[in-house]
């Protein structure tokens, strides 16, 4: 494979469908843009893997909308890891990139040396989907539960959707020789076309959260079923590693489903913060509230926790009470 082959793999999501079986998928992989999510902060290790996974969710997941605007994806929980925060931006002109953000917060104090999904503690997953001006935002929340970032999200489009869904990621940090230490991520999305089982809205029967397995039964359960043993077939360095393109890793793993892929999007780390829009979240502020924001030095300032941006600003020119015309 040549290296021009590698760089145009890297950083894009490709849909696909799976014909026989009535299933559709994305395949993402992820470089640049972790890197660009990362390197803003000091994130410890197990840190570090969750705002992965979430990015590479927020990829896929944003990918398979018809979205104008923004999808938002966020954990709160009680645990160590308190918050992570995910956007997905669409692109406002075809053929431009998606954009994608990301960042956590946590109390380092609390980390402990187990996996990361077990620094997050009791609390919800959200998919939030935002249209723009004139739409009204959409909310779904899910239980944070199954162990993985992935599980949660697989639970909420079963449970708000009624739409099986599987993710395969796999992400870590790549070691080359003559280039530095970098984050790559690598997954699928497999969904089932919408139809689901006429008992699926009764849920599970024991108060559990509804799964894949709850929607689906006769053939299509079958087909689903054949479709994630393939599925489980793949290897990380197929999903990770730049050697192998997405589309031959379809033929290897579904070639008797008959898959057929569409235009790949390109996705790229990017923040939509700006000095006009603090000024904007600040103009709901008296002076007087504006006077308790200020610094010693006499300016007030704010910090974008997406991309780190720094912001010093006059008072005088904040708050609704503000002459700016002055």
């Amino acid at each position: 494979m040549t290296i021009g082959t590698k760089i145009a793999w890297d950083d894009t999501v490709l849909p696909f469908q799976l014909d026989l079986p009535q299933m559709r998928g994305r395949i993402a992989r992820l470089d640049g843009v972790l890197e660009g999510v990362l390197k803003q902060h000091d994130y410890p290790p197990v840190v570090e893997a969750l705002v992965a996974e979430m990015a590479l969710l927020t990829a896929l997941i944003g990918q398979t909308i018809k979205l104008r605007w923004k999808l938002s994806l966020q954990v709160q929980s009680n645990g160590p890891v308190r918050m992570i925060a995910t956007d997905y931006y669409a692109p406002k002109v075809e053929g431009e990139p998606a954009r994608i953000r990301a960042y956590a917060s946590f109390d380092r104090d609390r980390l402990t040396n187990e996996a990361p999904f077990a620094q997050i503690g009791k609390g919800y997953f959200a998919i939030l989907i935002d249209q723009g001006k004139g739409t009204q935002p959409y909310q779904g929340i899910t239980p944070l539960a199954g162990g993985s970032l992935s599980a949660c999200a697989e639970a909420y489009f079963a449970q708000s959707e009624q739409l099986p869904t599987r993710f395969v990621l796999r992400f870590g940090k790549s070691i080359e020789p003559g280039v530095p230490e970098h984050w790559r991520a690598g997954g699928i999305m497999l969904q089932h076309m919408p139809k689901a089982s006429p008992f699926a809205a009764s849920g599970p029967g024991n108060g559990d959260i509804l799964s894949a397995d709850d929607l689906v039964d006769g053939e299509e359960g079958e087909n689903w079923n054949r479709v994630n043993i393939l599925l489980d077939t793949v290897e990380e360095l197929e999903l990770i590693g730049p050697a192998l393109p997405p589309t031959d890793l379809l033929v290897r793993l579904f070639h008797e489903e008959q898959p057929r892929v569409y235009d790949s999007q390109s996705v790229r780390f990017g923040c939509t913060c700006s000095e006009d829009r603090v000024r904007q979240s600040l103009s709901i502020y008296s002076q007087k509230d504006i006077g308790h924001m200020t610094t010693d030095d006499g300016m007030v300032t704010a910090d974008c926790q997406f991309c780190g941006a720094h912001y010093i600003l006059d008072p005088e020119s904040l708050g609704f009470e503000a002459n700016q015309g002055e």
